[in-house]
């Protein structure tokens, strides 16, 4: 439990400065375990320091997958 806190805070750590897109897809899929197996921890803790992690790995999976996801054409 504490090991999946440990490793939430220390992917928040990670740079995001020139990424290839596997590595981005890596992240995003990381992000989205991580944010997961907090989310189970929260059910039972409902500790609201849980709760500010996942938030905050969600800002940087959605930012990493906008940049995956490319500019919309203008139509």
């Amino acid at each position: 439990m504490d090991d999946t806190i440990q490793k939430a805070l220390e992917f928040e750590q990670t740079k995001l400065k020139s990424l290839s897109t596997s590595d981005r897809i890596k992240i995003s899929r990381e992000a989205k375990t991580l944010i997961l197996a907090l989310n189970e921890i929260y059910k039972t803790k409902k500790d609201d320091k849980i709760m500010d992690i996942m938030k905050r790995l969600t800002a940087i999976k959605k930012k990493v997958e906008k940049r995956l996801k490319g500019k919309p054409l203008a139509a």
